[in-house]
């Protein structure tokens, strides 16, 4: 399964490197959602607003507490 990115949330690695200080303000600030890290042509990490991490482990959690009820419950 592969997600959509747009263009412009795209970096590769040595400009993270190179506008960190400038990236990070437009993720913290929300500008952008994400921004997509690419190194060696390959998609390797995605920085994200501590918000939006914090609800995808939510998300997760609740999602693990309800396949491990439905499994239990299957037996």
């Amino acid at each position: 399964m592969s997600a959509a990115y747009r263009k412009e949330d795209i970096y590769t690695a040595t400009e993270v490197v190179r506008n960190f200080s400038s990236i990070l303000k437009s993720v913290v600030n929300k500008e952008k959602d994400r921004i997509v890290i690419v190194k060696n042509n390959k998609f390797e990490a995605v920085l994200l607003h501590i918000d939006e991490y914090e609800k995808l482990k939510d998300s997760v959690l609740l999602l693990e507490k309800i396949y491990n009820k439905t499994k239990k419950s299957s037996k």
